[in-house]
């Protein structure tokens, strides 16, 4: 029998994995202050963006000495900002367990055709990162948006590597402990835990990867928009808010407003609260039911941002169509936006748990996820 429609419904439905929800009580009035039709290099363009990184590194913890840049094409040009220009002055290591990862490595073996060895692990799972060669550069992702994995800690990283460690962050920066010391290179992109706008990415170099640059030129072209060094010297002018390509000014005071709330909420801290009681909420509900779990197998690397589920109930013939049934209904219902497992991974639903999500809205949903399971599953039976 189908259960009973729940009373409540979330006050915001969105709870997509990128771009992500908002922050609370946020509205287009808040904007007012952006700097439009004005040149990002006019002084009052630089300020804002200067502000943007500074800002950043507050909030992160970010160390003094590290450079911080804001760099077209979200986390994505970050990203392939790093691989173009660092990797091929050693043997590499791709690391991937989930769609994302597995693109990166795509593009290090088939398109700049750098010797690595790959490591895979499957949906929910992750590599055991202290059998990581680290003398040879490292790329790989923190939290998996499309599989709800992490890394838990940095503690298999030694501190005297030889090679460089290259980090997507893009859905674990301002949820997630990130340990600087050991990550050389950091990317991320506005519009996952701080809920900003996209197209947008940021990328934080360490003192090594910078001596990465600076001594190291590949042996292929690099466009423009990946160009950081200018006769060998780093273009410390990146790093002050100079960027490569025109940002929207729009969307950098929409991140500095973002900014502001996160400090509003206890910094770091307070995001990260946010994000564990969110996802918590999750899966204690995961764990009172059996018919849904967590996609992510091992409770240490469960990710509390992005929290992927699979159902596992027997009845359900085609988990594919009863996945994407399930998400339509909670989507005609208005309770629940965009939250189907990514294209490419295991059939299921996939919650965004980051901090900008409020747990009362994650409280309300849970109730909804049985109705529409039920649902579905006599609309399955009734088919048959």
């Amino acid at each position: 029998m189908v259960s009973t429609t729940p009373d409540v419904r979330p006050s915001n439905p969105r709870f997509s994995s990128g771009p992500c929800a908002k922050p609370p009580q946020w509205s287009l009035d808040k904007l007012s202050d952006a700097p439009l039709g004005r040149s990002h290099r006019a002084a009052i363009g630089k300020s804002k963006l200067a502000a943007a990184i500074e800002e950043t590194r507050a909030l992160l913890g970010v160390p003094a000495d590290y450079r911080i840049g804001i760099v077209p094409a979200s986390d994505t040009g970050a990203v392939e900002m790093a691989m173009w220009s660092m990797l091929g002055a050693r043997k590499a290591t791709m690391v991937a367990w989930e769609s994302f990862g597995a693109g990166w490595v795509s593009d290090v073996v088939k398109q700049l055709k750098i010797d690595a060895e790959v490591r895979t692990a499957d949906y929910g799972q992750i590599v055991d990162m202290a059998s990581l060669d680290y003398d040879t550069d490292v790329v790989f992702t923190w939290n998996g948006t499309t599989s709800g994995v992490r890394v838990p800690n940095g503690d298999a990283i030694p501190a005297d590597r030889e090679g460089l460690t290259i980090c997507d962050a893009t859905s674990a920066a301002f949820a997630q402990d990130l340990p600087w010391d050991k990550l050389d290179v950091t990317t991320f992109s506005w519009q996952k835990v701080m809920g900003g706008e996209a197209a947008h990415g940021m990328l934080i170099l360490s003192p090594r990867a910078v001596e990465r640059l600076e001594s190291y030129t590949p042996a292929w072209p690099l466009p423009k928009i990946f160009r950081m060094t200018k006769g060998g010297k780093l273009i410390e002018g990146i790093f002050k808010g100079e960027t490569i390509n025109t940002p929207s000014m729009l969307c950098v005071e929409d991140y500095l407003v973002a900014l502001a709330w996160g400090r509003e909420v206890g910094g770091l801290e307070g995001l990260k609260a946010r994000a564990d009681a969110n996802a918590q909420a999750v899966w204690d509900s995961c764990e009172s039911r059996d018919w849904i779990a967590n996609l992510a197998e091992d409770e240490a690397t469960r990710s509390n941002t992005s929290v992927c589920l699979k159902f596992t109930d027997e009845r359900i013939t085609d988990g594919a169509a009863f996945a994407k049934a399930v998400a339509k209904r909670l989507e005609k219902e208005g309770v629940a936006l965009d939250i189907g497992a990514y294209r490419d991974a295991p059939a299921g639903l996939r919650i965004w748990c980051g901090a900008t999500v409020e747990t009362a809205d994650i409280e309300a949903l849970l109730p909804w996820l049985d109705w529409a399971f039920h649902a579905e599953i006599e609309a399955q039976a009734e088919a048959a």
